[in-house]
């Protein structure tokens, strides 16, 4: 008998063609409205605006320590009226408003029966159900712990005194049955503060239980009991005795030293070390796993590590007796320690009198005060110590960003330091939580990612986690913008008050020794980009020592990588660190609202499943730092040279020399400042290089004996990235030479063959076929040798290949293999890779079946692999042969084209690269290869940038057709309107200040993004908007931001030109996600950055057939199709304004591309063209046509009575109509009723009536990919 179908468990493989061709799972949301417009409650539920998420951060705040309660609840009851079904009044706000008033009764003795009832009224509404909330195993949890804290009391009162409605344990007991709600997540729930409460309570429960024979409930508490029985396995194990070291005497001035006591204390490192294992110790119960709570702490002590090492720096220096300044003065630490210590008092003074002022206000103003506006209760929130040593370490971290050397720019600088203060905070919170989420990796037999069954898995597994983790978290309450900028400016503002550094020189007069003290910060204003910013900058001082300095203090544990498998991805907020969940969601927003709604409702739907276990795959692969290559990098770090792409410790480049003509010579004084400003340039990004090679060798250092662990998140187009920032995989050359995989693996005879193909490609030599890349490998044998076993002694072969530093890692692992008794069981550990071939137009190629492009690609079987690159570059060289003798340029560039002067260009010119791009990317290039002149460099690079693009001319002709459908079907949607607001849109426009304007609200209202589904089911919205930012004053300056809850009307031109690399760049990142997911079902270690991807190099040939595989599942997808029927189906009844379309000639382009427009369009196209040739026959053809207002008024009328004005025009009664009003005798019509006397803006067209069918496919055949030898190599 054969096995029913629900019994069979499928392959790894099995279902996963069926799951690309089964339908797309679109997430489909209301389109938000603008500014000015009334909210519905579709767009108040998904937007929440930003003053209603400032009055629940002000409630948070006062129910802290109970600081304010009375004004929590005003502000609460506000909201519940004025916001009634918003998403952020969830029902944790309610448990923490029912804690708040109970904790309340105990406080206010007088009052203590009100706050009673207010908690019980709560709890009432939530009950009933009316406001749409429900009771949790928390609000169950409060109302027991009030039952035991207030029974007698309220046995105590009067008999005349006012009932109070406390529910009794047995009404309790039999809702919470009913509800399914379970006993043990009520004594477990974080409300409940000490076992005596917990035993109390379970007793409250499970008497009543008994006697209405609860038996689910009975059943639970039972089970609790026996497993609370079990005693700690750690409480008998003695403690080990410390090293101890003798405690020196505190000595006052004129004291003797004490000779008797012969006190002992645990040195400072140990110390520390036995505090943060104090509370291991406490974690056991909790997390067993040690490695994970190692972990927790580092994630939670972050700010007080670093207190820790700056404390211990400047005992240091006391206890050897070191006062002289000099020595004092320059070490960063000490610096930092010395501003905290100012900064510290400094708060503690300001906002103390910040307090007594917002307190005098309030009191002179009375109940109608804004309070939302006070910082008070949230400068509160966080000791001064703390916020000092954030604002310290921010700042540090941010130094050289945003294209500002040696400093920040302002707004950047205030948002990253408010989010910090408050990620801090929520920290704070959820320590008391301590709760752990099992990891659940695939094992062996399992079912796999891609059957049916096992998405299912996937989806209630992260359901059953994320429920776990919310109902034991305690509510707490986002930060606005506006907020985080405000509590930031008043710190920072401090800060560039109280921090100083003495600076010392010579003076060029006396020859003496002279100092200074300076600010260690500033505030100043530079022009980025031509636009005039705030920025804050650092003292040249201190830029240096930031350079050279250890700067493991300015790095928290939340930028580092992890000591365990991150934390599973249980929701789009909260996954890989353990406890941070706030400041890393899945997807990193672009200030998009949009995005962020969309990503949560996908996630609650259960649509992207895959999405969370490919992240949770890429983050659970584990690396260890390279040595040998690390003690290489630091012998030359401290040797301050410039060597193998590591930037030197003095900027060496000697700084342009004034010409003797300088001051009569205007074009000498020209070419004089370019090169000046191209030195300070150069010089501005070595130090920044510097840096940035700093941290990476200090986190290198830190984890130098630690398997480490990379979190992953993505972006908004689904690619995926490492969220540590310093040093990871994706990083520069140097990054990856310092990593390597964890786990080792047999090299066997194919991964020894890959082994050395690896490092010809890493060395420049990757052109030549596969044989021939081995070849030249075992040619330079001794190279190899001489590189890995005297990689700075030695003849430095390798420092010369394209990635130095993976070169020294791939010879250093290739020597010890050939070097092991047998070369094929020797365990490699380095990551090997297969890059696609300009991945962009292989997708290009797929989607368009262009045999041609396929060709240059690699798409199609060939016997060497095809350079695209290489093909430009000596297409443009032969250009440039032919005017040599006529162009400057053209000699002086002659026989310089290097592949990767194009490679860019070429590269991204699928992605619709711009002139101006172009000449950009080809500066740069011809900047770091000194191949021009520096005061030449632009007009070559623009001459350059003419020709690279003449030269690719028809090369991705297969490309362009779809390039121009993606970008035509972006410029309809995005001038679309939701059909809700065409009435809107047809009204005249009417400013803030009442003022009606000419034109319609027709720009206003076209809200609409660009919106499409990923093969991963991932909704991908484009954030483009106009920009639209907010003024806040500061004590510093006025600082814009941006509201991401504020959103504004679309940018349509960047939605369009954006829309084809952004669809690109999504199909890679769900190829890349599939083979992820398809690896780990085999077992295959596997990384990638983006269209790189990694593994051991005995699993290079399977990883590379399921490379091969999901690409051609992929696109055996129809995808073009697919997004074809996704528009029609979430932008149907969407309308384009008439004025928008003729205004842009987008209808024949439309005509080009297959479009039929409806009747309506051509009509009017042809009342128009005649009109315009009779315009200025005006004053005649009215004394001609005395019938034309006529039929204009019958028009109109017809047109008022129409319930769709649209449908109406466009159906044959109405386009007929619209032609009778233009029918006038003899040979002329009426230009001034052109439309019948109703203006083009009312006049609407069904989006999906004019979007394109989807451009011709050509003949080559996707599935010949899985025969392609170079497709990735």
């Amino acid at each position: 008998m054969p096995p029913r179908a629900d019994d069979s468990q499928p392959g790894p493989f099995a279902d996963m063609e069926g799951l690309m061709k089964q339908a797309p799972r679109y997430t489909i949301l209301p389109t938000p409205l603008p500014e000015d417009a009334r909210g519905s409650a579709a767009n108040d539920f998904l937007y929440p605006d930003s003053p209603t998420q400032d009055q629940l951060a002000v409630i948070e705040v006062c129910l802290n320590e109970l600081l304010d309660v009375p004004r929590a609840k005003r502000m609460f009851d506000d909201l519940r009226v004025k916001r009634a079904g918003d998403p952020l009044l969830e029902p944790r706000l309610y448990n923490a408003m029912m804690r708040g008033y109970f904790d309340m009764a105990e406080k206010d003795v007088e009052n203590w029966e009100g706050w009673v009832q207010d908690a019980v009224d709560v709890f009432n509404t939530m009950q009933s159900a009316v406001e749409a909330i429900r009771p949790t195993a928390g609000s169950y949890a409060i109302l027991f712990s009030a039952w035991t804290r207030f029974h007698e009391r309220l046995s105590l009162r009067p008999v005349d005194a006012p009932r109070l409605h406390l529910p009794e344990p047995e009404k309790l007991v039999g809702l919470l049955d009913e509800q399914g709600i379970s006993a043990v997540d009520i004594i477990t729930d974080p409300s409940i503060q000490s076992p005596g409460e917990a035993a109390r309570i379970t007793d409250a429960i499970l008497t009543p239980a008994v006697a209405q024979n609860r038996e689910r409930l009975i059943a639970e508490l039972r089970e609790a009991q026996a497993i609370a029985k079990y005693s700690d396995p750690f409480a008998d194990v003695p403690e080990a005795m410390p090293v101890l070291r003798r405690k020196e005497p505190q000595v006052a001035v004129g004291e003797v030293s004490p000779t008797t006591d012969d006190a002992m204390e645990v040195p400072f490192s140990l110390d520390l070390l036995r505090r943060h294992l104090a509370r291991v110790k406490m974690a056991r119960q909790v997390l067993p796993d040690d490695v994970a709570v190692r972990q927790k702490v580092l994630e939670d002590s972050a700010i007080d590590v670093a207190r820790e090492r700056m404390v211990q720096q400047v005992k240091m220096l006391e206890e050897l007796g070191i006062k002289d300044p000099a020595l004092r003065r320059h070490g960063l630490q000490l610096w930092m320690w010395e501003w905290h210590t100012k900064l510290q008092e400094r708060l503690e003074a300001e906002v103390n009198a910040l307090l007594i002022e917002e307190q005098a206000i309030k009191e002179k103003r009375g109940p109608s005060t804004r309070e939302q506006q006070f910082l008070g209760p949230f400068l509160q929130l966080l000791e001064p110590e703390t916020m000092s040593l954030i604002t310290i370490l921010e700042l540090m971290r941010l130094s050289g960003s945003g294209g500002v050397s040696d400093g920040m720019k302002m707004a950047r600088a205030l948002l990253s330091v408010g989010t910090a203060i408050e990620m801090e905070y929520h920290a704070r919170m959820r320590k008391k939580n301590n709760i752990s989420v099992p990891m659940h990796p695939l094992q062996p037999g399992q079912l796999a990612h891609y059957s049916g069954q096992g998405y299912e898995d996937l989806y209630a597994r992260r359901i059953a986690a994320r429920k776990y983790m919310e109902d034991n978290e305690a509510w707490s309450a986002d930060w606005s913008q506006t907020l985080k900028v405000r509590i930031a400016s008043f710190i920072v503002d401090s800060l560039i008050d109280v921090a100083t550094v003495t600076r010392s020189g010579i003076d060029k007069e006396t020859k003496q020794l002279v100092e200074e003290v300076q600010p260690a910060f500033f505030h100043t204003y530079e022009y980025v980009h031509g636009h005039k910013l705030g920025v804050i900058k650092l003292n040249s001082a201190v830029a240096e020592r930031l350079a050279t300095d250890d700067v493991r203090d300015t790095v928290t544990p939340r930028s580092l990588p992890m000591l365990v498998r991150p934390k599973p991805w249980l929701d789009y907020d909260n996954g890989a660190y353990l406890n941070i969940k706030s400041e890393w969601s899945v997807m990193r927003f672009k200030e998009s609202q949009e995005q962020e709604v969309h990503i949560r409702e996908a996630a609650r739907q259960g649509k992207i499943e895959l999405v969370f276990a490919a992240l949770d795959v890429l983050g659970s692969t584990p690396w260890v730092v390279n040595r040998a290559v690390f003690d290489v990098v630091l012998k030359v770090w401290n040797s301050g040279k410039r060597f193998a792409k590591i930037p030197p410790a003095v900027f060496e480049m000697p700084e342009p020399e004034k010409p003797l003509d300088w001051a009569s010579n205007p074009k000498s004084r020209n070419v004089h400042m370019i090169r000046v400003k191209a030195y300070h340039h150069a010089r501005g990004n070595n130090h920044s290089d510097r840096c940035s090679v700093n941290y990476k060798m200090e986190i290198a250092r830190t984890f130098i004996s630690d398997v480490f662990y990379l979190p992953h998140n993505i972006d908004f187009r689904g690619r995926a990235y490492p969220i540590p920032p310093h040093l990871s995989h994706i990083g520069d050359d140097l990054s990856r030479g310092l990593m390597k995989f964890a786990d080792a693996k047999p090299l066997g005879a194919r991964g020894l063959r890959w082994l050395k193909i690896h490092l010809a490609n890493l060395y420049g030599y990757d052109k030549a076929d596969f044989d021939g890349r081995v070849v030249w490998t075992e040619e330079n044998l001794a190279n190899i040798v001489d590189s890995a076993e005297k990689p700075l002694e030695g003849e430095g072969w390798w420092t010369k290949a394209d990635d130095p530093w993976q070169c020294l890692a791939t010879c250093m692992e290739l020597n010890n293999a050939l070097k092991s008794p047998d070369p094929l069981t020797y365990e490699c550990s380095l990551p090997v890779h297969q890059d696609g071939t300009c991945n962009g137009l292989q997708h290009y190629a797929a989607l368009g079946g262009d045999e041609k492009g396929a060709r240059q690609v690699n798409l199609d079987v060939t016997d060497r692999p095809s350079d695209v690159y290489t093909y430009v570059a000596n297409m443009v060289e032969e250009l440039l042969e032919k005017e040599k003798d006529t162009d400057k340029y053209a000699a002086m560039l002659v026989g310089k084209i290097a592949r990767k002067i194009v490679k860019q260009t070429v590269m991204t010119t699928v992605y619709g690269v711009t002139f101006i791009g172009a000449r950009e990317q080809i500066e740069k290039q011809l900047r770091d290869r000194s191949v021009v002149p520096e005061e030449e460099a632009w007009g070559a690079s623009a001459y350059l940038a003419k020709k690279v693009l003449a030269a690719i001319g028809d090369l991705f002709s297969g490309a362009t057709d779809i390039q121009t459908w993606l970008n035509m079907c972006a410029r309809l949607v995005t001038r679309s309107i939701p059909p809700a607001r065409v009435e809107e849109a047809s009204k005249e426009y009417v400013d803030r200040k009442g003022n009606k304007k000419a034109t319609s609200r027709t720009k206003k209202e076209q809200m609409t993004s660009m919106i499409w589904t990923s093969p991963m089911n991932l909704p991908i919205v484009q954030p483009y908007r106009k920009v639209k930012r907010k003024q806040i004053m500061t004590a510093i300056q006025s600082v814009f931001i941006s509201d991401p809850n504020s959103p504004a009307e679309v940018n349509s031109m960047k939605q369009a030109s954006a829309f084809p690399p952004n669809f690109i760049h999504s199909l890679d990142a769900s190829h890349m996600m599939k083979t992820a997911l398809r690896c780990r079902d085999e077992d295959i270690t596997f990384a990638s950055v983006h269209d790189s991807y990694w593994t051991h190099a005995c699993d290079i040939d399977r990883m590379s057939a399921i490379i091969r595989d999901t690409f051609v599942e992929l696109h055996n997808g129809e995808i073009l199709q697919r997004l074809h029927d996704e528009f029609m189906y979430r932008y149907k009844d969407y309308k384009v304004p008439l004025s928008t379309v003729r205004s842009s000639n987008i209808i024949e382009k439309l005509k080009a591309m297959g479009v039929k427009p409806p009747a309506i369009v051509g009509l009017l196209e042809q009342i128009e063209g005649t009109a315009a040739k009779e315009e200025s026959e005006d004053e005649a053809i009215e004394a001609a046509e005395p019938n034309v207002d006529a039929l204009d008024d019958e028009f109109s009328e017809r047109m008022n009575e129409a319930d769709d004005l649209d449908a109406y025009l466009q159906s044959e009664e109405g386009a007929q109509a619209l032609e009778d009003a233009f029918e006038l005798s003899g040979e002329t019509k009426q230009k001034r009723s052109r439309y019948g006397g109703v203006s083009p803006h009312k006049i609407h067209i069904n989006v999906t009536d004019l979007i394109p069918p989807v451009p011709k496919k050509g003949d080559f055949d996707v599935n010949t990919t899985k025969q392609s030898l170079y497709f990735f190599s």
